[in-house]
């Protein structure tokens, strides 16, 4: 699903409409248009979450993501640190014609085309080039947190998700990026910390995608929380590189749902490239993989009574997959609690069995109340 611009003829206004891509193997995509969603209308930079303006960040590397949509990452000016819900400006780039001749436009921030006959009318209208999707909202992080894989002993990176159980209230809220770093193996973690976005760095050299440029693997929540929704759901997970600029490609939301084989390049807008077979393409997938180790999982033989801790306060998590995993040990796949009598934490740790109510927790549960959980 998407929004496209779309010129009525009979009042010259230009409207906002739903739009679905129909493709079917062998034909070419055809656009439908579902619903229309309002007039567009003139954006108030004085609003709630105005237009993005400020201090030029040259230089500066930024993520920048919306729920349900794909991901625009890159350097741009952007007015603090971080932002939710703050409108970005558009960043259009040449992407060859339409079928009928005309110049197309790709617009790398909101991932969609400009140059139809409702995007040059709204152009004369409002007197700057925006596309159908400028006054989307979206969130973003500047400098964040840069992790170089091979320069500490132990890296474990996780997508951070709300809590399954509580004695406390438990707030749905987006996926957080969880990150350990050790310098030394099985030590102390020098971070462990949840972050809003982290960037991953690695050497050219190890090839982990088309485009030999690349040296560093941005990780979002929602590309984070995909990739583990894809790993419990036992999906087909893979990345394929655009055929046309050699960019890794990445399925969110609804197309991270569903494997397929046709995939559109969010970096340059082209749909020509297609996987062997259905397949949720994702960066995270060759970059979990070159680094990991160790690809087994154990479970923990820990376990934990939670009824004898009565009076206390206990929160309780399904391990999740790890999106990085440098260390020589398995990852544990189990049931992690903390249990705190008072402001001091008695409990830390991951068990193979947690019992409450006289009751053993089933793990499969506990994910899927951690998944209802999470704003997507």
């Amino acid at each position: 699903m998407f929004i496209e611009r779309r010129v009525n003829t009979s009042t010259g206004a230009v409207e906002l409409w739903r739009c679905q891509w129909e493709n079917h193997e062998g034909s070419p995509a055809k656009k439908h248009y579902l619903s229309k969603i309002c007039d567009e209308q003139p954006i108030n930079p004085d609003a709630d979450g105005g237009l993005s303006e400020g201090r030029d960040l040259l230089g500066v590397r930024a993520h920048a993501w919306q729920y349900r949509r794909l991901l625009a990452i890159s350097p741009w000016a952007l007015p603090r640190k971080v932002g939710q819900r703050r409108r970005i400006a558009v960043r259009l780039r040449p992407r060859g014609k339409f079928r009928h001749g005309a110049d197309r436009l790709w617009c790398r921030t909101h991932q969609t085309h400009w140059g139809t006959k409702a995007d040059l009318e709204a152009y004369d209208q409002a007197g700057e080039m925006r596309c159908a999707n400028h006054a989307q909202q979206m969130n973003y992080v500047v400098s964040p947190l840069t992790v170089n894989v091979n320069q500490h002993a132990e890296v474990g990176i996780w997508c951070s998700l709300p809590a399954a159980l509580s004695t406390e209230e438990i707030k749905p809220r987006p996926p957080k990026i969880h990150v350990h770093v050790r310098e030394v193996a099985g030590e102390k973690k020098v971070i462990d910390k949840d972050f809003d976005a982290i960037a991953t760095l690695y050497s050219s050299s190890l090839g982990l995608f088309g485009n030999q440029e690349i040296t560093r693997v941005n990780i979002t929540p929602p590309a984070a929380f995909d990739y583990v929704y894809a790993v419990e759901r036992g999906q087909e997970m893979d990345c394929i590189n655009c055929s046309s600029c050699g960019y890794p490609h990445l399925d969110l939301a609804d197309f991270a749902r569903t494997p397929h084989r046709k995939h559109f390049c969010g970096n340059c807008g082209r749909d020509s490239t297609w996987s062997k077979g259905p397949i949720v393409s994702t960066p995270l997938k060759p970059l979990h993989d070159t680094f990991a180790k160790n690809l087994k999982y154990e479970t923990p033989s820990r376990t934990l009574d939670l009824d004898q801790y009565k009076g206390c306060h206990y929160t309780v998590w399904a391990s999740t997959p790890a999106i990085v995993w440098t260390a020589e040990r398995p990852q544990e796949f189990g049931i992690h609690v903390h249990v705190h009598d008072g402001t001091s934490r008695i409990v830390d740790d991951t068990f193979g069995e947690v019992k409450l109510d006289g009751a053993p927790l089933e793990r499969a549960k506990l994910i899927e109340a951690m998944i209802a959980r999470s704003v997507v």
